[in-house]
């Protein structure tokens, strides 16, 4: 039996993406998932650049603000729900477009998930203790002695996939890369296109990702962030907090540098963000790569999409 058809819009942050998909879905019969970790959380709009009313209303978005910031929302949590709309999309006799940028989402929905250990709170707060005395490089250096391979894969400024590799080789005794070559993996039941929009010249990029954080301040970021850090439920280990962006601004809240460094905190955290994405992507096989800045970009995702539907 054919599979029926899948389209993933990837790139990095501040690339283009959600312009991208509205257009798309006024062409084609196609309904947005987002694959976003920050979008799901209700009350984080202006920080996650989420789409507005108005753009949600020309083009809804499925898994967007599903979650308080106060639940963790994990990769497992989002192939189980990105399967399910799928599957109702499909059933519809429509596409999916999965459109967003984290990264470690695709590989769960596209791949599968290793069978590994659940999260355990004592541990975490015993490995964020350590890297609050001697810095996360520090525990990826650890890492990188445990478990090269998956060292390898994870920048040293990754302080949430560092503290999971070093989590899992604790309660299992067993490195993080081990356990996720061994394990058999179930692909989803669909045919994908992959398609990645990204402006060719990365100081592009670097002037998108300063302009869209200069908008968020006018847009009342602050307010929002504020609102954020007055509650009492939120600790800082849950990933909402940890989103970037947000994680800098609670720390400026919190005193920790001012204004002006707070600006630069949040720029080089999302470049770095950018970067790891980029090298993800670029390890990603039959991808499509368009430059967002050409004009010419936006008439050949429609056409390989067109021939993508047909074949």
């Amino acid at each position: 039996m054919t599979r029926p058809p899948a389209i993933c819009l990837m790139g990095p942050t501040a690339s283009g993406k959600t312009g991208l998909a509205v257009e798309l879905v006024e062409r084609f019969p196609l309904d947005i998932i987002s694959v976003d970790s920050a979008l799901v959380y209700r009350g984080m709009d202006i920080g996650t650049a989420k789409p507005d009313a108005a753009t949600l209303a020309r083009a809804p978005h499925r898994l967007v603000d599903i979650r308080d910031p106060s639940e963790p929302y994990s990769a497992a949590d989002f192939r189980e729900d990105a399967l399910r709309e799928m599957a109702d999309i499909t059933a519809n006799d429509r596409v999916p477009l999965l459109v967003g940028g984290t990264m470690l989402y695709y590989r769960a929905l596209l791949e599968g998930l290793s069978e590994l250990p659940a999260a355990d709170p004592a541990v975490r707060e015993r490995l964020a203790a350590r890297a609050a005395d001697r810095g996360w490089p520090a525990l990826h250096a650890e890492l990188a002695r445990s478990d090269p391979e998956a060292a390898a894969r994870i920048e040293p400024t990754d302080p949430q996939r560092i503290q999971r590799a070093l989590e899992v080789l604790e309660l299992s005794g067993r490195p993080l890369s081990e356990l996720q070559r061994n394990e058999r993996r179930e692909p989803p039941p669909y045919r994908f296109l992959k398609i990645v929009v990204c402006p060719a010249d990365r100081s592009e990029l670097h002037r998108r990702i300063a302009l869209r954080f200069d908008q968020m301040m006018a847009e009342g970021f602050e307010d929002e962030a504020r609102a954020l850090h007055a509650r009492v439920d939120l600790s800082a280990d849950l990933p909402a907090v940890r989103a970037v962006g947000y994680r800098q601004a609670l720390a400026w809240l919190d005193g920790a540098y001012d204004r002006d460094t707070l600006r630069e905190k949040v720029l080089a955290a999302t470049r770095q963000l950018a970067k790891r994405q980029l090298t993800w992507l670029r390890r990603e096989p039959e991808g499509l790569w368009y430059d967002s800045t050409a004009q010419a970009s936006s008439r050949g995702v429609i056409d390989a999409i067109g021939k993508f539907l047909e074949s």
